[in-house]
């Protein structure tokens, strides 16, 4: 990593360079902010972000903070939340940012080395969404698919196999509706177990999580059989 001064673009004003940076793909941007220790800087701060934000969701600069236990947090931390909901969390086309900002703090929890049980953070998502006005339906809903989203995006290790393997055996918990835990996720948990972790399982935990899953569903898939 090199200073400011080496090649003549670094003699560039930081609104320019910020304007510059902001427009190349978002994937080359974690490369980009090795090149000097001052355009590492501008990725560290906030008004790279803000205009990153500005240009990609003119609307978003416009939106109130909203009450609740998750926060809106620095423009990096928004600009994250942005782009999980545009493309990881789907929701019918629409740019949701706390949508975004809850997928994130679900799977920080669920990465967490002390994970808190999956009603209090269930019950904690549905919280903020009734605050911002959403009904307990559309809570529930939203609530479901930020579960799957990152369900599905968790990465195969054996961390991720023991947290499935963690949820699969959670038990249910008889909660009011929308509060109650969404069988469309649980059914994706243990979908994730038999398909993507099979080879994880000892004999005796497979044919275990097994009868779980029969005791849940009726009928199991298939390829949920055979060891």
């Amino acid at each position: 990593m090199t200073d400011r001064s080496d090649g003549p673009i670094g003699s560039l004003p930081e609104h320019l360079l910020v304007e510059i940076l902001t427009r190349l793909p978002i994937c080359e941007w974690v490369q980009v902010s090795c090149v000097s220790k001052h355009w590492a800087s501008m990725f560290q701060g906030e008004y790279l972000w803000q205009t990153a934000i500005s240009r990609k969701w003119p609307s978003a600069g416009f939106r109130k903070r909203w009450p609740g236990p998750i926060p809106r947090g620095s423009a990096r931390r928004r600009f994250q939340a942005l782009y999980v909901s545009e493309n990881l969390v789907p929701s019918g086309g629409e740019i949701d940012e706390l949508v975004g900002h809850t997928y994130l703090y679900l799977k920080e929890q669920l990465e967490s080395l002390v994970i808190p049980p999956s009603s209090i953070l269930h019950g904690t998502i549905i919280d903020q969404f009734i605050a911002c006005g959403r009904t307990g339906e559309k809570a529930h809903e939203l609530a479901s698919n930020i579960w799957i989203a990152v369900i599905d995006n968790l990465e195969e290790n054996q961390q991720t196999f023991m947290l499935l393997k963690h949820l699969a055996q959670e038990g249910d918990f008889f909660l009011p509706f929308p509060y109650s835990r969404s069988y469309k996720v649980l059914w994706r948990v243990f979908d994730k177990l038999f398909t993507d972790f099979r080879d994880c399982f000892s004999r005796a935990d497979y044919h275990d999580a097994l009868a779980s899953a029969k005791s849940r569903f009726q009928p199991v898939p298939s390829l949920w059989l055979g060891h």
